[in-house]
């Protein structure tokens, strides 16, 4: 066996593996947040919302492994309870944008004509605003909560799936297996949905998985600002706004939970790539 046979099947087999531990690493840690996140009412040592004024801004230890905070409230049991509201975050952030962008894309893309002209017009006019201030508008009208930050997500969020789906239906409903569909008698509801869609979707999918962290970050931020969860419910956002005033004596306070928001986003992140890799998707 020559020399260049070995050096190809060394580069083959560490490209697989390299793939594999991506998509192993990214699910791996998803799985560990949403078994932290069923798990909470067991592996939580403390109430989260408990204040404690004896045990005020202690550092890490034995009894409070991740310190308390300015509340005396186990900084360890907030980020665990944490993990439920930043995980509907990331997902319920994500799943409505993909519905309502997928539904307009796939019609946009099939119907064309005057139907595509006027999506794609509503769709410049949302990309027109910047997408932070255009949310964070929304959820000053709506007024602060969950549910303000999902609608303003909603609204402002499909513009992106629906372009990608857009791109995918202009080709596909050209192609060989489309147009023998039609030739067939098939309606039009079933080749967009049966025939089309399944076929455009995976790209959205990747996106989905990338858009989940900017979606985490986005709630984290409104938290943050104090437009988003309310306290004392346990956030990680809220956490981190909580502990900027003891960020130097204190640094507990902010760091873990921050911490919870960088593994959780680079979860998703990981996944995504690993996806985009086997689907053959290149963002």
């Amino acid at each position: 066996m020559s020399v260049d046979t070995l050096s190809s099947g060394f580069v083959g087999w560490r490209t697989i593996f390299s793939k594999h531990l991506m998509l192993a690493t990214g699910a791996g840690i998803l799985l560990f947040f949403v078994l932290l996140a069923t798990s909470a009412p067991v592996l939580a040592p403390y109430d989260p919302i408990l204040q404690n004024g004896d045990a005020r801004l202690q550092a890490p230890s034995l009894l409070h492994p991740f310190g308390t905070d300015n509340f005396g409230r186990d900084v360890l049991s907030r980020v665990i309870w944490g993990t439920r509201i930043d995980l509907q975050i990331a997902l319920i952030g994500v799943a409505f944008p993909f519905l309502i962008g997928t539904a307009v894309g796939t019609i946009a893309g099939f119907f064309g004509g005057i139907v595509d002209a006027l999506f794609m017009r509503l769709v410049d006019i949302i990309l027109a605003f910047p997408f932070l201030v255009l949310m964070l508008s929304i959820i000053a009208i709506l007024g602060p909560g969950l549910g303000s930050f999902y609608i303003a997500m909603a609204l402002v969020g499909w513009v992106s799936y629906a372009r990608l789906i857009r791109a995918q239906m202009l080709v596909l409903k050209n192609s060989d297996y489309a147009v023998a569909a039609v030739s067939l008698g098939f309606s039009r509801m079933r080749i967009m949905f049966r025939h089309l869609l399944p076929n455009a979707v995976a790209g959205s999918i990747v996106f989905a998985m990338s858009d989940a962290v900017l979606v985490l970050l986005s709630g984290a931020a409104v938290s943050y600002l104090g437009l988003g969860v309310q306290p004392p419910v346990a956030e990680w956002g809220v956490m981190v706004a909580e502990g900027q005033s003891f960020i130097t004596t204190a640094w507990w306070i902010t760091l873990f939970p921050g911490l919870s928001i960088v593994c959780l986003a680079f979860g998703f992140s990981m996944l995504g790539d690993a996806l985009g890799e086997r689907l053959g998707v290149h963002e």
